[in-house]
Order: structure tokens, then sequence, then C-alpha cells
């Protein structure tokens, strides 16, 4: 089941508390970014967050589970979905934590 244009408006709304976060769609599913750099996904409408030390030692309780089939297991947040300041903490202390993304390169046409 893909996530919902809702459910993800919602998620980016309470993280934006922090004016960082943008949402892109992918596959029915959504990535999230704080500026340019992925730190969380929406998918089957839930919120999973890219793990890290940090995060780990922020979270109350720790649940993972993979986003998807074939996916690393990721932080599943469910009961702090409503507590802005609390998703603005932790997807700082997440990206802090994160390596910076890799520069994209220009694609070269063929015979050139």
């Amino acid at each position: 089941m893909a996530s919902t244009p809702q459910f993800a408006e919602f998620v980016v709304e309470q993280f934006n508390s922090s004016g960082h976060v943008t949402a892109r769609k992918m596959f029915g599913e959504y990535t999230l970014y704080w500026d340019a750099k992925p730190f969380a996904l929406v998918c089957d409408n839930k919120l999973y967050v890219k793990p890290t030390a940090a995060g780990r030692a922020f979270l109350p309780e720790v649940t993972e589970a993979a986003p998807y089939p074939g996916a690393k297991p990721c932080f599943l947040v469910e009961e702090q979905l409503e507590d802005r300041e609390w998703l603005a903490n932790l997807a700082r202390l997440t990206v802090e934590e994160l390596p910076e993304p890799k520069p994209k390169t220009k694609k070269q046409r063929g015979g050139q």
C-alpha cells in the first residue's frame, strides 16, 4: 500500500517547526530531506527515520523495522507523531550524524 499524500504532508508539517524538511515522492512512497540530506522515509503511512547513535540515545523506546522488503531497518516512529518539538529534535540529531550527500555528477552524453 502506498502512502497517502495527506499523511506525507502531515509528517512534513510536524517536522517543520525546524523549517528545513521537504518530501519527494518516489515509487508511491516519500523520502524526507533536511535541506538536501535524506534522513527519513514515509512508507505505508508510517514514519521511518535512519538509525544513528544519537537517535538511538534520544528515543525513549527503540522500535526498528524495514520500511519496505529488502531495506535496512530504520527507527519506526509512531507514538510521537503529534509532538513537533520532539520530531524536530530527532531530525536534527539524526541529520547531524549522517554523512553529507555525495555531489551529483553530470551525466556525459555519448561520444563527448
